[in-house]
C-alpha cells in the first residue's frame, strides 16, 4: 500500500516508518482520524499500538500483532530493553566529537501551557545521550546548525525537544519549543526516529531496524 512504509513484518509484530505530520493514533475530530494505526489496521486487522511518536516527528514505530505481543513489547519498553536512536538538526554549533554527552534534566508538564513540557527539579528523572555528527556554519552561506545523534534513556513526553532547548539548541522547525526564526529555518520538525533495537519476544532474535532521515543540511535556509 502506498500509504504505509513497511520496514519489518512477521506474524507477531510490525515496524513502520511514519512520515512527519501523521498522527500515530486518532485525535479528536473527523479531520484527525487518518493516522498510522488506522492505516495499519486496514492492512493488518490485529495491529495494536505499542508506543508513539509526536505527530511532527518521523521515523520508526513498532506495532504488535495481538494483545499478548502488545503486552510483551510494552513490558520491553517499560523495562528499557528497547534501544532507540534518533537524528535531529538543531540550531547553533556544537563540537563534533566521538564521545557522547548526557543531558540530565527532570521534566514535568507545563500545566498552564499544555501540552508543553518543561524542565523542573520536581519533575520526573529524564536522561538523553547526544553526540554531534557534523555541523554547518555561516561560512557556507547557511546559519549555524548541527546534526545530532540522540538516545533517550527515559521516555518522557517531548523529552528530546525540551532537553535540546534546555541546552540552548532547539530543533529546527519545532513549532512548539523554538523561536519564530528557528522554526522558519526548516519546513518541518527535523527530528527522526532512525533506529530501533530489541530482542524479538517470540523468536528471541536480536533485531535492529534502521531508517535514514529524510532531511539534511541542504534543506535549511539562512537565519532571517
Amino acid at each position: 500500500m502506498p500509504d504505509i512504509d513497511l520496514i519489518h513484518e512477521d506474524a507477531h509484530l510490525l515496524v513502520l516508518n511514519k512520515p512527519a505530520g501523521l498522527l500515530c493514533v486518532p485525535g479528536r475530530g473527523e479531520d484527525k482520524q487518518d493516522c498510522l494505526s488506522a492505516r495499519a489496521v486496514r492492512r493488518w486487522p490485529d495491529a495494536l499500538v505499542v508506543h508513539r511518536l509526536d505527530m511532527a516527528t518521523s521515523g520508526l514505530v513498532l506495532m504488535a500483532r495481538g494483545a499478548a505481543m502488545q503486552r510483551a513489547l510494552g513490558d520491553a519498553f517499560a523495562e528499557r530493553r528497547v534501544h532507540k536512536r534518533y537524528e535531529a538538526i538543531v540550531d547553533g554549533a556544537l563540537p563534533v566529537e566521538d564521545e557522547w554527552s548526557v543531558i540530565d534534566a527532570p521534566l514535568m508538564a507545563d500545566w498552564p501551557n499544555r501540552p508543553l513540557q518543561k524542565v523542573d527539579p520536581a519533575g520526573k528523572p529524564s536522561l538523553t545521550r547526544w553526540r554531534a555528527l557534523s555541523s554547518a556554519s555561516a561560512s557556507n552561506a547557511r546559519a549555524e546548525a548541527t546534526h545530532l545523534l540522540l538516545e533517550p534513556l527515559t521516555g518522557r513526553s517531548h523529552q528530546l525537544r525540551v532537553h535540546l532547548l534546555s541546552i540552548g539548541h532547539p530543533i529546527l522547525g519545532d513549532a512548539l519549543y523554538s523561536s519564530a526564526d528557528v522554526r522558519a529555518r526548516a519546513p518541518r520538525l527535523l527530528l527522526h526516529a532512525s533506529e530501533l533495537g530489541f530482542v524479538h519476544p517470540v523468536t528471541q532474535q536480536a533485531l535492529c531496524l534502521q531508517s535514514p532521515p529524510g532531511f539534511d543540511f541542504s534543506s535549511l535556509t539562512a537565519r532571517p
